[in-house]
C-alpha cells in the first residue's frame, strides 16, 4: 500500500524559505505518472500549488510562479518543493499527491486532483 510522507514544513519568517520533501514510505522507486503539490488553509479551499510528470514536465499556480520550484530526486526516490520568498499567504498545510498512472499531460496539471495523498505538512509564514 503506498504511503506519501511529507517534510519539512516549519515555521519561516516573509520572504525566507522553505524545502518540502515527500517520499513514498514503502516503495523505493517512485515512478509514478504525476505527482503534485497541492495546499489547503484554514477557512480556505484547496489550492494546487505544483506538477510534475513522469517526463519532468512541470505546472505551476499562478500564485506561486517564480518562487516555488517542484522537482524529483530521483537518487533519493523523493519529490521536492522548493519554496523561496515565501509570503504569509503561503501558509497553509501542505499535501504531497500522486497518480501511478500517466494519464496525459492534461490531467497532470497543478490543479490536478490525484488519487493518493499524504498526511501533510504545516507552513507558517509570518509577516
Amino acid at each position: 500500500q503506498v504511503q506519501l510522507v511529507e517534510s519539512g514544513g516549519g515555521s519561516v519568517q516573509a520572504g525566507g524559505s522553505l524545502r518540502l520533501s515527500c517520499a513514498d514510505s514503502r516503495y523505493t522507486d517512485m515512478w509514478y505518472g504525476c505527482m503534485a503539490w497541492f495546499r489547503r488553509a484554514p477557512g480556505k479551499e484547496r489550492e494546487g500549488v505544483a506538477s510534475i510528470d513522469i517526463d519532468g514536465h512541470t505546472s505551476y499556480a499562478d500564485s506561486v510562479k517564480g518562487r516555488f520550484t517542484i522537482s524529483k530526486d530521483n537518487a533519493k526516490n523523493t519529490l521536492i518543493l522548493q519554496m523561496n520568498s515565501l509570503k504569509p499567504e503561503d501558509s497553509a498545510m501542505y499535501y504531497c499527491a500522486a497518480d501511478p498512472v500517466y494519464r496525459g499531460g492534461s490531467t497532470c496539471q497543478a490543479h490536478s486532483y490525484l488519487p493518493l495523498s499524504g498526511q501533510g505538512t504545516l507552513v507558517n509564514v509570518s509577516s
